[in-house]
Formats: structure tokens, sequence, C-alpha cells
């Protein structure tokens, strides 16, 4: 695509978004694959609208305010990345966007802007964010005398604060020792499942890892990144640079929106000192279940309760990071259990980092429908590899009365040893 950016007046980032910008070439293969698309079918609520909408923006010709809800309502699930002949690097065009129109942010509502800082302030900090979901725990009782939209955010709560267990610093490899790893905890992911974390240690430790949790460690900037603030994604970024150790084969996450947010440290710390830091750590990082299935497993599971088992692609590991196969592999050798997949699985189930928390409405139609696929398949459960969408498909499904148990993939994997 043809431009006119004034890349010397944008600072570092400015030769990115230009690029990304050209090198679009308004093909359309991405409409069909974007789920506000889908939901809202209007050209400006997808992914080659909002190119064009960021490039009038850049080029002057555009206010901020004017193309603003539409790429607010971006999920930022890179679904379209996935369908791009071209490989637009759409993530980095979005995230740098999303930070160059924050000085001029126009949210439209005292609540809007109320409930953004404080998610923003809260969620990346486990502490924090655990006295938050106690408060809207007790505020759902007054759901009725609430703004819709914080009576929509309040239904995605679960009906308690899951209790968090101490996992030692170090848990050391049971028998022979063939690997040691450094583990992220994550900060929302420690609150809203901590048992995903317990689960990890044990199943890497059965399978001859030594585990390592560094007690520096803090979130690693992906939700602050996703909504376009740099400077404080760096500050928390460069926080888990100093804490984790060197001396590891890998450094862990179990969590699909941490790695792919970790991914993205190579253009976050463009043009800084830290960069060859930021880039070494960040070549460290895997999902679990990469490692784990490059390693291989030295003690198969056993048999579940679980006869039959649908799997979902978390965006920010099948798009983001081009991770579908690992995940399934491991689900696949516990015993006596058919992994069925989803119709539809590569369309975001709406959570998106705090998305379903800034555009409920549309989160909340593209959650039911993923809950309605789901039942569809006759699973008695469901298997996947990010908490966001835990918490998204099993509200869904709550609502809709058909609960079944929704887990991490290293949940199914512990449950299969116990």
């Amino acid at each position: 695509m043809q431009h006119n950016i004034p890349v010397d007046s944008l600072g570092p980032n400015g030769s990115i978004m230009a690029s990304a910008v050209k090198s679009c070439v308004h093909c359309g293969f991405c409409l069909p694959a974007c789920p506000t698309y889908q939901v809202l079918g209007q050209e400006m609520d997808s992914p080659r609208g909002r190119i064009l909408l960021m490039k009038n923006v850049l080029e002057g010709t555009l206010s901020v305010q004017e193309a603003q809800p539409f790429v607010d309502r971006c999920l930022g699930c890179m679904a379209c990345t996935t369908a791009c002949p071209p490989d637009v690097p759409y993530g980095d065009l979005l995230i740098l966007f999303r930070s160059y129109a924050e000085n001029n942010r126009s949210n439209g509502s005292i609540l809007d802007t109320w409930l953004r800082q404080i998610v923003l302030e809260t969620m990346p900090y486990p502490a924090r964010f655990r006295v938050a979901m106690m408060l809207g725990m007790f505020a759902r009782s007054f759901k009725a005398l609430l703004p819709k939209k914080l009576a929509t955010i309040l239904e995605l709560l679960p009906s308690d604060v899951p209790i968090a267990n101490h996992i030692p610093e170090t848990t050391s490899a049971i028998g022979r020792k063939r690997a040691r790893v450094a583990l992220m905890q994550g900060c929302v992911q420690s609150v809203l499942g901590p048992g995903i974390n317990e689960a990890t240690v044990r199943v890497l430790s059965k399978n001859g890892v030594e585990v390592v949790i560094p007690r520096g460690q803090g979130c690693c900037g992906a939700l602050t990144l996703h909504s376009g603030l740099l400077d404080k994604s760096r500050k928390l970024a460069l926080r888990n640079l100093q804490a984790f150790p060197n001396d590891v084969d890998a450094v862990l996450t179990t969590a699909a929106g941490c790695g792919s947010g970790i991914s993205e440290y190579e253009m976050l710390f463009n043009s800084t000192d830290d960069l060859t830091s930021a880039r070494d750590f960040a070549n460290r990082v895997q999902d679990v279940t990469v490692f784990l299935d490059e390693l291989g497993l030295s003690h198969l599971p056993g048999p579940t309760d679980l006869k039959k088992v649908v799997y979902h692609d978390a965006c920010h590991l099948s798009h983001a990071q081009g991770v579908r196969d690992a995940p399934r592999r491991l689900v696949e050798q516990v015993p006596d259990v058919e992994v069925v997949n989803l119709f539809d699985g590569e369309t975001c189930c709406g959570s998106a980092g705090i998305y379903n928390i800034e555009q409920p409405e549309i989160a909340k139609q593209l959650g039911a429908r993923k809950a309605a696929k789901v039942i569809e398949t006759g699973a008695s459960g469901l298997v996947t590899t990010n908490i966001g969408c835990i918490t998204q498909i099993e509200s869904h499904l709550r609502v809709m009365n058909h609960e079944m148990p929704v887990m991490h993939v290293m949940e199914m994997l512990d449950n299969s040893y116990e």
C-alpha cells in the first residue's frame, strides 16, 4: 500500500509502522479470518480497514479520535496474520499505533476511562488483582444497580478466588535430571488459576526437569504492551530480565498471552540500550508445551475420567507464535481419550487480554459462539493453553448451564499422573 507517512517525524518506530503499511496489498484475505469483521460486518472493523485508518492518521489526514473506535475494537488475536499472503506484521503496527495514539486517547466516558485505568493498574500486580477480584465478587450482588458494561464484566468473575499453594523456589527432578528450567508464574494466572503453575511443576518434575521459580519475577508486560503502553511495559519487562537466571535450559511460560508478549521484546526495546539483553531473554522463552513436546515425556500418562476432550487453540499461541501441534501431541498421549478439534476453532473466544473488559458486548458474542461450538462437539472436557481463554469459555459455558472441566494442558497431564 502506497503511503505518505512522515517516517522521520515519528521517531524510531516510524519506519516499522510505515513498512507494515507498505507491505499490505489490500487483498482482503484477512476479512473472513477477522472475528470483529464476522460480528460487525464493516470494512473498517477488519484488519485491511484498520490499516487504512492507521495509515491516514499517520499521514495526518485523519484524527486519532476518528480512527480510535475501530482500532480499539481490534482483538489483537492475529488471526489475520495467519491468513495474510504477504505476511504483514500487523501486530507490530497495532501495538506501535496504539502507543502513538495513547496521548490523544479519548475514551468517550468517565466509566471507560476509570475502567481502563483500574484494569491496567491492577491486573499486572497479583496482590492488587486479588483484592480487585474480591471487591468485584462483592459488587456482583448489586449487579442490577450497576451500569450494563460493568455488570457484564462482573459475570466473568469466578465464584471464588482460588487458593494458591506455596511452590518451592526449586523443585528437584524426579529420577535422572534431563533439564533445568525457570518458570514464569504469570500475573493474572497466579490469581485466577494458581493450580496451573502447581500442575506444571509436578509434571515437569515427574519428567526429569528441575524447576526454578525466581522470586523477584513479575508481570512480563504483555497486558500493557498490547494496550500500547510501551514505557510501562519496558519497566515491567526489565524486572524479569534481572530476576531470571541464565543457568537454565529454558524459561517457560504457561500462558500463551505472556509468550506472545515476550516475543515482541525486540520491537519493544528497539533503539534502547537493553535491546540485546531483551532479545536474548526472549529467545530463551518457550511455551511449556513446546519444551515438553521437544524433550519428550519420560513418564507416560495414565487414564483419566475424561473420555473425549476438545482442544481449543489459544490465539496468542497458534496465530501469534505458530504453535498448534505440540499441545495436541501431549494431550493425545493420555490413554483412552479422544481429542477433537473445534469447528471454526481458529476464531478468537473474545478474551484477548483485557478485551472482554473494554469491549464486553463483542467479547460476549464471541464467547457465546465459542461455547456453543464446544457443546456441539459432545466433549466432556476442554483443554487449552491460556488462562484468559479458560476464564472466558468457562464463564460462557456456565451461562449456558453446560459446565464442564475447562483446563490447561498441563493440568490434564497432571491429572493423568495421579
